[in-house]
């Protein structure tokens, strides 16, 4: 909890930035700017905090996962991109924090070539939201803000 509202935090891997750009009849013509402001208006209008973080950089995607282990996230959406198939730091950070988290693809990763199938990160998620371009992101924050079963609050943090 953050200031006695539930807290999403929303971490986006590398080439997301270029969501609405790259590959846009995989991933859609929206953008990462769309996924936020939808994002923020929909925690908003539910009286949730949800917070968004993107990073090419694998680190600092590892150092904000830590971080939201004392700032008072609840829950973590993260679309790994290219580290669903690479990231075993970012796996073993999601794993020492203990948050529970939904991974998140815009696209069917089982849709695409074989080597995208495998995902260092199924197997701990809490669940998993895949093929459903961005309405996916609502669909998770939707699920962590409504689920305290799955996605309890935490003790609130003031900032």
């Amino acid at each position: 909890m953050l200031n006695g509202k539930k807290s999403v935090l929303v971490i986006n891997g590398p080439n997301l930035n270029l969501l609405g750009i790259r590959e846009p009849h995989i991933y859609g013509y929206e953008t990462l700017d769309d996924v936020v402001k939808a994002g923020k208006a929909q925690g908003q209008a539910d009286g949730a905090h949800v917070d968004f973080f993107q990073s090419n950089w694998e680190g600092a995607a590892v150092d904000r996962i830590q971080e939201a282990r004392t700032d008072g996230t609840d829950a973590i959406v993260f679309n790994p991109g290219g580290w669903t198939q690479t990231s075993v730091p970012i796996r073993d950070a999601l794993l020492g924090v203990a948050i529970p988290f939904i991974e998140l693809h815009v696209a069917n990763i089982h849709a695409r070539e074989e080597w995208r199938h495998h995902s260092y990160f199924h197997d701990k998620a809490t669940c998993v939201i895949m093929g459903c371009g961005i309405k996916g992101y609502e669909y998770a924050i939707d699920m962590i803000i409504k689920n305290d079963k799955k996605f309890p609050p935490k003790p609130d943090v003031q900032k």
